[in-house]
């Protein structure tokens, strides 16, 4: 568990937070809630819903899709967060790989906090971006490969 001041801190160096005043990170940081969770642990399913964001504060999670996996988090990653604001289901499920200590921040928690400072959804929807680009370049580089093998495998017909 984290000390007041320690949570504090660490939110503090959580990227979407980073430019907030710290008299707002102070209250941000006492309404969150700590949970623990062992290795190998569902922390969501893909298809569940969800309103709450997620700060990895010690160990590591998978966010996958099935067997796929899409990004490995660890300490100040957040996950969870296209939930607080469509209120559609998870796109995809995070698991632990090792036992993992986060912050969780729900949407009216974060309601609350856009409501008295704005400021913290434009780096929400800075991160969504960094996301959605990041996604991108994944399905682009999947894709490529896909044709290139498709290529090679009409090439070998082609000789036999």
């Amino acid at each position: 568990m984290l000390t007041s001041v320690d949570r504090l801190l660490f939110v503090r160096g959580v990227p979407i937070f980073k430019e907030l005043r710290d008299d707002f990170l102070v209250r941000l940081a006492s309404v969150m809630d700590e949970l623990s969770f062992p290795a190998k642990h569902t922390i969501f399913t893909e298809g569940q819903e969800g309103r709450s964001l997620y700060i990895v504060v010690s160990g590591q999670v998978r966010v996958h899709i099935g067997n796929r996996d899409l990004a490995q988090l660890d300490k100040g990653a957040c996950f969870g967060e296209m939930s607080l604001f469509d209120a559609e289901p998870r796109s995809a499920s995070v698991s632990t790989l090792e036992p993992c200590e986060c912050l969780v921040l729900t949407q009216q928690q974060l309601y609350d906090a856009i409501d008295e400072t704005p400021g913290i959804a434009i780096n929400i929807i800075r991160l969504l971006s960094r996301r959605i680009r990041e996604l991108n370049r994944i399905n682009s580089q999947a894709a490529a490969q896909q044709q290139s093998n498709e290529l090679r495998n009409a090439d070998s017909n082609a000789v036999g």
